[in-house]
């Protein structure tokens, strides 16, 4: 009951302040949570994870968050952990995020990452949910980010400036010469969408560690030391009460 009436407090508070229209999440801590919860295999501290972003998606929803990016995967994860651990992190991509997000009208998909480090079954299964959500009308946007690196979406994003600039033949002193933010901006893997106002990173691990390195530029951080299973909707109301507070001071 206690929980209830401080959740409560917290929605009232936070309606009265400035709110972030872009939010994202480092869904960190997953496999010491399932340590700490004593589960013999902690692959599972996934399972619980990706389960857990559908709950973190409503919370989002009902503060009237807009748009979502949700750090899955890392490149590095991918190349560098087991590949049993792996293999079982994409089969949640496809059997929990993808069908989540097929089922839920309120958000649209998008893919950020190198989709040619996931399984094939894994990037058809993404790119079949993003097909099939691109044409919801008034739903809020929903990135998932795995096999992602922030360095190597900006040197992605270059690589199709050149490109671009190349099938039209322009000379290469010109494009570097001319070359603007906005440029790079729209060759980056999800185009057309705001920066992140809020980046909220789990797990108390303090760094980014490579995540929206372009777009995250201006964004408010929120660390938090719980891991990602064990996170709150109380949680992500007191970040947005952070954030609105400290909007409300510079931008009175």
């Amino acid at each position: 009951m206690i929980y209830g009436l401080y959740k409560r407090s917290l929605r009232r508070q936070v309606a009265k302040l400035p709110q972030p229209k872009h939010v994202a999440i480092v869904m960190d801590g997953n496999r010491r949570w399932a340590r700490q919860a004593g589960l013999s295999d902690v692959r599972l501290g996934h399972r619980f994870g990706a389960q857990h972003l559908e709950q973190f998606l409503t919370w989002c929803a009902g503060a009237g968050i807009t748009c979502v990016t949700a750090w899955v995967a890392s490149a590095d994860n991918i190349s560098r952990r087991d590949s049993a651990e792996v293999d079982y992190l994409m089969q949640l991509a496809e059997t929990v995020i993808a069908d989540h997000v097929r089922r839920d009208h309120r958000w649209r998909l998008h893919v950020a990452g190198q989709l040619d480090l996931l399984p094939d079954s894994t990037a058809r299964a993404l790119k079949e949910a993003v097909e099939a959500t691109r044409d919801r009308v008034n739903a809020g946007d929903l990135t998932i980010a795995i096999g992602y690196s922030g360095r190597l979406e900006v040197v992605d994003a270059l690589r199709g400036v050149l490109d671009e600039a190349a099938a039209s033949g322009r000379d290469l002193t010109d494009v570097a010469a001319e070359l603007t933010e906005d440029d790079i901006t729209r060759h980056l893997y999800v185009p057309g969408l705001p920066d992140a106002d809020l980046v909220i990173r789990t797990s108390g691990e303090l760094r980014m560690s490579d995540f929206l390195l372009w777009q995250a530029t201006h964004s408010d951080i929120e660390f938090c030391d719980l891991y990602w299973p064990a996170f709150r909707e109380i949680d992500l109301l007191r970040a947005l009460r952070t954030y609105g507070r400290r909007k409300a001071l510079t931008h009175p």
